[in-house]
């Protein structure tokens, strides 16, 4: 799902980003509901960028990767963390581009996303390569999504990736 967010461009540098797990719903300007195999999930698009909510029988799970006023964590490249029976794995890089590989890219992005049932993109005014997009999918017990995150200006883009899903109980 494509949408043009009617908001100021906010999030100003990909160094700006932090990481947050389990943080409360925030504000959003556009969200997507998808009902997959093993969870529901809510993608949601902030006015600094993107927070996944996911629910299934073994509780709740959220993820915020966006400007967040008063955050000390930054944009770890990776981190992997157990929570209650969960395994949640999460890992960011930043691209920097030229200004045409930045506009291929971000027109492959958008085409991908956009056009995926599970995709959700936020194209911010002023710019048709400001975006926020988020891709989630499930396979073999696990709840994957990717999300990416432009800015133009700097020809940076973030790119993350997460997988939740079951904690594998040691072989004894």
């Amino acid at each position: 799902m494509l949408t043009t967010l009617k908001t100021s461009y906010t999030d100003t540098r990909a160094a700006d980003l932090a990481w947050a797990l389990g943080r409360e719903p925030l504000p959003a300007l556009a969200t997507l509901d998808l009902q997959l195999p093993a969870a529901t999930m809510q993608l949601r698009l902030l006015g600094a960028s993107h927070q996944v909510l996911l629910e299934e029988e073994r509780g709740v799970c959220s993820e915020t990767v966006a400007c967040i006023p008063g955050s000390s964590t930054p944009l770890p490249l990776g981190v992997a963390k157990r929570i209650g029976d969960w395994e949640y794995e999460f890992a960011a890089r930043v691209e920097v581009l030229s200004p045409g590989s930045f506009a291929g890219r971000a027109q492959e992005l958008l085409a991908l996303v956009s056009d995926h049932p599970n995709g959700l993109v936020g194209v911010f005014p002023g710019s048709p390569h400001a975006f926020t997009a988020l891709l989630a999918q499930a396979h073999e017990g696990h709840v994957h999504w990717r999300t990416w995150h432009a800015y133009p200006q700097d020809g940076q883009l973030v790119a993350t990736r997460t997988r939740v899903g079951t904690r594998v109980p040691a072989a004894a």
